[in-house]
């Protein structure tokens, strides 16, 4: 395997289907041409790609909850309660932890299990072991586009039969869903692995069906900056488009700054189409979604409600395509279906009530805006330029070298040399900017700002302060200022 960002040659894709599609027994259910024929008869409502086409040209935000459990039956019930009790636009159908880890006999074990004990027993949708008529009945059940959620190094078997089981989105990518997910998986077989599934979306495309891809934007989910996750997706962009992949939905994780949040999701929208357009993917419709906070949230229910509305309000106000809701159970585990369809509810609430409203672009707006787009072209730009012109063997020097280095990830392929903390304001700034190619002047920019919040606390620059940060929220607040 010489990985290089060259879509993926036909006798080599059919090898590996082959493979791929022998995993498990239900991979002899999927059928290409059926599939096809199968996708151009759902209608065009519940096709994710339409919606969010039509979504971004109305400056709509849609809503869509995380939910997935054990049995068919009852994954439906969820589904149908989500979308009429919690007003959800768009759906999910969340892969369970042993699928996720290609465990498949143990997921089946799970529904085994489930089925006697009456309820699930798997933390999500064992898709896999279901098949693809299964997978169908899901997508027929109800009348709103529903996507694969997950978190998978090696997603080729989901992705074949879940796009054949009718699936019109897929999430993830070989960067988002290795380095944040898994400790000992190289980059090298992830992105390879993930280029299969990009073609395998590429080849629908070129047969008339489009499929939506979300690269996985909060990583870590922790005071992660939004140049790192903006490059992520970026680069697993470019990656996509270069297999056949037309629509594509990058995506953020909430930081709590509403003046960086708003400018990280119009900066990210903005940079990867620039980027596509560089390297002559004209023909991309690139949408944005903001994950709702990602950190720890309060036990507290009311307290966790003003934690999704803080969100929604972002979403709305930032001009997201969609927004990834959390419930008021998220301190506590899997939500019940009513939790969740109460965490939609308050978001549908603020962003029906924001929708005739934007953040405008204020100086402070604009210099925030700029700050994040000179960092994010830093660390493309240094990709490319280790690559020699190649995404995927830049991506793979980069992390080697830290040039791009996600924060508080367990992989052994990232250097986890940066350090996070958050200015006296609440965004996340770089306490230390490790190997990032950046110019003196934004080191200089963070060191101030940092400098600017120890001044305040009166206290010292330290790795504290990132303890304090990661705490703060279970207890009411931002920034993690000293008793």
């Amino acid at each position: 395997m010489e990985l290089k960002n060259k879509k993926l040659d036909e006798n080599i894709f059919k090898q590996i289907q082959r493979e791929v599609l022998q995993q498990w027994p239900t991979g002899k259910d999927v059928n290409f041409d059926d599939a096809v024929n199968y996708h151009k008869s759902i209608p065009a409502k519940k096709v994710f790609s339409n919606q969010l086409k039509k979504a971004k040209q109305k400056g709509d935000t849609l809503i869509q909850p995380r939910a997935g459990v054990a049995l068919v039956n009852e994954h439906i019930q969820l589904l149908h309660y989500l979308e009429q009790q919690g007003e959800a636009d768009l759906l999910p159908t969340t892969i369970d932890s042993y699928t996720r880890q290609n465990r498949y006999q143990e997921a089946e074990n799970g529904i085994i299990e489930s089925k006697n004990a009456g309820r699930s027993l798997l933390n999500g949708f064992p898709a896999i072991n279901h098949g693809v008529e299964l997978c169908r009945k899901v997508n027929e059940a109800v009348n709103t586009p529903v996507q694969v959620r997950h978190g998978t190094p090696d997603a080729r078997l989901l992705a074949e039969i879940t796009i054949a089981g009718g699936f019109t989105a897929f999430e993830g990518g070989g960067i988002s869903y290795n380095i944040p997910y898994a400790k000992n998986v190289s980059l090298e077989k992830t992105i390879y692995d993930w280029q299969y599934v990009d073609r395998l979306i590429g080849i629908y495309e070129e047969a008339g069906v489009s499929i939506n891809r979300e690269p996985f934007g909060p990583l870590t989910g922790t005071l992660v900056p939004p140049c790192i996750s903006h490059s992520v997706a970026i680069i697993e962009s470019l990656l996509a488009a270069e297999q056949g992949v037309k629509n594509i939905t990058v995506g953020y994780g909430q930081c709590g700054n509403l003046l960086q949040d708003v400018a990280a999701i119009r900066t990210l929208e903005l940079l990867t189409e620039e980027y596509l357009e560089k390297y002559g993917y004209t023909d991309i419709v690139v949408t944005t979604v903001l994950h709702q906070w990602m950190g720890g949230f309060p036990q507290d229910e009311a307290k966790a409600f003003g934690v999704i509305s803080w969100g929604a309000a972002v979403a709305a106000l930032a001009g997201a395509t969609k927004v990834i809701v959390k419930t008021p159970h998220e301190a506590m585990g899997v939500p019940t279906k009513e939790a969740n369809a109460e965490g939609l509810k308050a978001t549908k609430q603020l962003v029906t009530m924001l929708a005739d409203q934007r953040m405008p672009l204020t100086h402070e707006l604009e210099n925030e805006m700029n700050i994040i787009i000179a960092e994010t072209r830093s660390i493309v730009d240094k990709i490319f330029e280790l690559g020699e012109g190649d995404a995927a063997v830049g991506a793979i020097r980069a992390f080697e070298a830290g040039v791009i280095d996600v924060p508080f990830a367990p992989s052994k392929y990232n250097a986890g040399e940066i350090l996070p903390a958050r200015d006296n304001y609440g965004a996340v700034r770089l306490l230390d900017c490790g190997n990032l190619p950046f110019s003196k002047e934004i080191i200089d920019f963070h060191r101030e700002k940092i400098e600017e919040r120890a001044r305040y606390e009166k206290r010292n620059v330290s790795f504290q302060m990132v303890i304090d940060d990661i705490y703060a929220i279970g207890k009411g607040r931002l920034v993690g200022r000293p008793r």
